[in-house]
């Protein structure tokens, strides 16, 4: 959403600035044949009248003191844009934290049940709280007192959660492999 803004700002910015550039030569021609015909002594009506000033060719695409001037409105704008995103990336970083961080609250567990549901077990103080969790809703199913990891192994012995476990698991498949 934000980067659509900039680019409309953008954009008109460089349409505003290139049409103000279209009309100043014009402007300035203009009154320089308006100048030259008031300057100009009043003369006989007999006399033929007196020839149109010609104008200088217009200059090729790009050139002229207005292809300096777009490419310092596109610096500038480029140098504005880059700005934006260094504060973003600053306030992201160093900006205020959002409260919250005096809740003892712990994830203690998950289990993904579909694409987007899923059952967590989240540790509150000295209890558990287990939590189903959709897109549109957030329920608690169950609370049960705190328990200790070891505890927690031995009840559900097929979600063992360490690293040493899986280990001990693949190695006792592989040895079942070659005992074949």
């Amino acid at each position: 959403m934000m980067s659509r803004f900039l680019f409309a700002l953008a954009l008109a910015l460089s349409l505003a600035t290139a049409a103000a550039r279209a009309q100043q030569p014009a402007a300035a021609s203009a009154a320089a044949s308006v100048a030259s015909v008031a300057a100009a002594p009043a003369a006989p009506a007999a006399a033929a009248p007196a020839p149109l000033p010609q104008l200088a060719p217009a200059p090729g695409p790009m050139t002229g003191p207005s292809a300096g001037s777009l490419l310092q409105t596109i610096a500038a704008l480029c140098l504005v844009l880059g700005l934006l995103a260094v504060l973003a990336w600053f306030l992201k970083r160093y900006g205020p934290k959002a409260a919250g961080g005096s809740a003892p609250l712990r994830i203690v567990g998950a289990l993904n049940l579909g694409g987007r549901e899923r059952i967590v077990v989240v540790e509150v103080g000295e209890q558990w709280i287990v939590v189903g969790a959709s897109p549109g809703r957030v329920n608690a199913l169950a609370t049960m007192p705190k328990q200790e990891e070891a505890e927690l192994a031995a009840a559900l012995p097929g979600h063992l959660p360490s690293a040493a476990s899986f280990s001990e698991w693949l190695k006792q498949t592989i040895d079942k492999r070659n005992a074949k």
